[in-house]
């Protein structure tokens, strides 16, 4: 029995004409230190969960993806932060959505599942739930990125004129981490500050099980990340399941068929990460790149931006 991890910080990456040598490096070290926090989880035999958990946590200490730290803003200037974690095991899950002030948000998801009966939860109560569960807060200063803020002001001012942003980046952003540990579990973590500029209260796809996380050890983990909107209608994650469960597919040929052909046909731009039973790994985008790494047992572990790589 070995190992599998995947991880993702987001599709809709910087177009590749912009991305500077020096951005490019940050990107994948944040990468690869997100690999390192969920492998060592698996290579000392923990279990898919925790690594998926650590994975993300990384993922959101870092302000150069698009969750905690470095989460974006809504078009009234604030920051509302979903997550999700699901456990392969017993389809338990938990999930937050529009928070804000803890430091790592995909804690808060872990703890609606662990802590409660429930599957998702909102506003003060969710917070009240973070503090109970002793849970790390920042302040506001925490949180706020210069480029962050930049881009809420590039978005606004296109809406002033009514247009919309081009830029793909713009639209997506999430990190997400899915894993298949040495007992032959899967579990599968997803969170996100979700879209430049979004409406205040506009919840995505990632808390939403099924559409932008899921995890079944009878089939897959799958945390999705792109056009959050399109993801929910399609009920992405639970598609690509699906097609294994009924159709006998492979989970190459399952994440293929949502990702490129049923998402793309219809403006869901984006992609997923995913594992399967076997610990197979698929990792399909439909858009110009997607910020991911990987690692297997007995191999290195490795990183990827664009499609000129898997």
């Amino acid at each position: 029995m070995t190992y599998s991890l995947a991880i993702h910080g987001g599709a809709g990456t910087i177009l590749k004409s912009r991305l500077t040598p020096e951005r490019e490096a940050a990107y994948h070290a944040g990468l690869q230190a997100a690999l390192a926090a969920g492998a060592a989880v698996l290579r000392a035999d923990g279990r898919a969960l925790d690594a998926v958990t650590a994975a993300v946590c990384v993922l959101e200490d870092d302000p150069l993806f698009n969750a905690g730290r470095g989460a974006v803003f809504t078009s009234a200037g604030a920051q509302e932060m979903d997550a999700a974690v699901m456990d392969g095991r017993d389809r338990r899950a938990g999930a937050v959505a529009g928070i804000f002030g803890p430091k790592n948000p995909v804690l808060l998801a872990r703890a609606v599942m662990e802590r409660t009966g429930h599957v998702c939860l909102i506003g003060p109560n969710a917070l009240e739930l973070a503090r109970a569960a002793g849970l790390a807060f920042e302040d506001p200063e925490y949180f706020f990125t210069e480029a962050r803020w930049q881009s809420l002001q590039k978005v606004l001012a296109l809406a002033a004129e009514g247009r919309v942003s081009d830029d793909p980046a713009q639209r997506h952003g999430t990190v997400g981490a899915v894993a298949r540990d040495r007992a032959g579990d899967l579990a599968a973590a997803t969170s996100t500050g979700g879209m430049t500029g979004k409406a205040p209260g506009r919840v995505g796809d990632t808390p939403m099980i099924g559409a932008g996380t899921f995890a079944d050890n009878a089939t897959c983990a799958v945390s999705g990340t792109g056009h959050g909107e399109v993801f929910i209608r399609w009920t992405a994650a639970a598609e690509i399941a699906a097609r294994m469960r009924h159709r006998g597919d492979s989970l190459e040929a399952a994440a293929n068929a949502v990702v490129m052909d049923e998402l793309a046909a219809v403006d869901g731009s984006g992609g997923v990460i995913a594992v399967d039973r076997d610990g197979t790994i698929a990792m399909p985008f439909n858009c110009e790149g997607m910020y991911r790494g990987w690692v297997r047992e007995g191999s290195a572990a490795e990183t990827a931006i664009y499609a000129d790589a898997r």
